[in-house]
């Protein structure tokens, strides 16, 4: 199976399976004598951990992650890093009963269809488990930025719609955004959540959700024209996360119903340097950022994996219905919050280092 990898000068590679022994990835490109420890992955690691509460799979994994190569005394040493988070909490004898049958919604087809095999088990491959390496590379890409770079550049995420539900942007709290289960930045809709989701997991159904990331303090220049552009980039990384539908930039979507006055970014100067007057664009001018912060949100659908039986086929032609058992997240978008941080400080941790080469 080909297309494992992620990046050009930071590249990282991910492999397992959910049911497997074990996951992990390889990073490769990291510059040398970056203070690295397990710790410093472990952090994010557990942001992204099942099991903290209600409203996700109630799969206990610890995610301890065990760092086999690529740092020496306490300091990276320019060679590839290889990490391993073990499985220890699969129950496959859940999946026995579909093993032969292609659930709506899920990759089984697809997966079949391409290769003629598959591995049922929770998913295999096409699991969300696979995304506690994707935070893995994250981390490492973070200590990238703050080793290369003068001032830190702050990545951060938060839930801000799920189902039908959205924030209050006026009532927009970072430090909230610690403080519940949803990664959410409005403590007021957070507690709507709350009963919301409890309905949704006792009906055994599922709801989609909106994540938004950010990068503050990204210097200008990062990103290259015309097919290295930092919002195809960023565009391609979120859109590589498991149940993603949608991404957006900036104003995004909503720019289409702007008048060009109103989506324009106005400039001034300010203390000798550009400042601009709103940032629609989301950071990202011509695929070059722009010094602003760097604003992504991505949709992720429902969770496949519902207990309310659905019509299917099996892999003989047979017509079915299909109901999922297993443990499942009502909305797999809660712990897609740091999973698209650790993807925006892979492909900034990217740029940077395709910047230097460039332009030094």
């Amino acid at each position: 199976m080909s297309a494992n990898s992620f990046g050009q000068l930071f590249r990282f590679t991910t492999w397992g399976e959910s049911h497997g022994p074990a996951i992990g990835c390889v990073v490769d490109g990291t510059p040398p004598r970056i203070p690295l420890a397990e710790a410093d992955i472990q952090h994010w690691l557990d942001r992204r951990r099942p099991g903290q509460s209600r409203f996700t799979t109630q799969r206990r994994e610890p995610d301890r992650v065990k760092i086999l190569s690529g740092v020496f005394e306490g300091q990276t040493t320019g060679t590839p890093i290889s990490l391993l988070i073990e499985n220890q909490d699969q129950r496959s004898k859940d999946y026995g009963e579909i093993k032969d049958r292609f659930r709506p919604g899920h990759a089984d087809y697809t997966y079949w269809a391409k290769y003629g095999i598959r591995d049922y088990r929770g998913g295999g491959r096409s699991s969300a488990r696979e995304t506690a390496s994707r935070v893995a590379a994250g981390a490492i890409a973070r200590k990238v930025l703050d080793h290369l770079l003068d001032a830190p550049v702050a990545v951060r995420g938060a839930l801000i719609q799920v189902g039908p539900h959205a924030i209050d942007r006026g009532r927009w709290d970072w430090a909230a955004v610690e403080q519940n289960p949803f990664w959410c930045p409005d403590p007021v809709t957070a507690s709507a959540w709350e009963s919301y989701l409890d309905g949704v997991r006792k009906a055994g159904s599922s709801a989609g959700a909106i994540i938004e990331v950010t990068a503050g303090g990204v210097p200008a220049g990062l990103g290259a024209p015309v097919y290295g552009k930092l919002d195809a980039d960023l565009a391609a990384a979120m859109m590589s996360i498991n149940a993603v539908k949608g991404v957006e930039i900036g104003a995004g979507f909503a720019a289409a119903s702007l008048s060009g006055e109103a989506n324009a970014d106005e400039m001034r100067m300010d203390g000798g340097k550009v400042a601009f007057l709103s940032n629609n664009a989301g950071g990202v001018l011509g695929g070059i950022s722009t010094g602003q912060e760097v604003v992504v949100r991505f949709a992720v659908k429902p969770t496949s994996s519902i207990l309310t039986p659905r019509r299917g086929v099996t892999s003989t032609g047979a017509e079915v219905e299909v109901t999922t058992k297993g443990r499942h997240d009502p909305c797999v978008g809660i712990r897609a919050v740091p999973v698209g941080e650790a993807m925006l400080a892979i492909v900034l941790a990217d740029h940077l280092l395709r910047h230097r080469a460039q332009c030094g």
